[in-house]
């Protein structure tokens, strides 16, 4: 039980010293995932539609 406490003690003095992210900077990080997302959403869609074309036309 011992070690487990201390672990976690452990945990809490790393927490402290990490930089978190401003809000501005965490909005504008969460902005660019998003977009990110979305293109490669996008992009993935157009592929699979496109390779679906191309076997449906090589069965038929």
């Amino acid at each position: 039980m011992k070690r487990l406490t201390e672990f976690f003690r452990g945990v809490a003095r790393e927490m402290r010293k990490v930089s978190w992210p401003k809000r501005k900077e965490l909005t504008k990080y969460t902005i660019v995932v998003l977009v990110t997302v979305i293109i490669m959403s996008l992009f993935f869609t157009v592929v699979d539609l496109g390779i679906s074309e191309l076997i449906r036309l090589v069965v038929e």
